[in-house]
């Protein structure tokens, strides 16, 4: 998909509707901009970008402390 939007006359882009939908952007969402070393950037929705990166530091985590369910989960909350 391309979308193409104008900037304003103080750096401002409107996000194409579709582009809002897919990435789940509502008023008052925080997006990342990210470029990679081809100088190409990418818009994230940063709320959904923080707990992607949440999940994958604790990838692992809950095999490794015995936790297979949710009730395990919840006593081990409770525990602590």
């Amino acid at each position: 998909m391309i979308e193409v939007s104008k900037i304003s006359s103080k750096g401002q882009v409107t996000i194409p509707l579709e582009l809002r939908k897919k990435l789940h952007l509502t008023e008052g969402c925080k997006v990342a901009f990210i470029t990679d070393e081809n100088d190409r950037v990418y818009l994230a929705n940063s709320s959904i970008l923080a707990l992607k990166d949440v999940q994958s530091a604790f990838a692992g985590a809950a095999e490794e402390a015995g936790l297979q369910s949710e009730d395990d989960v919840a006593a081990f909350l409770k525990s602590v």
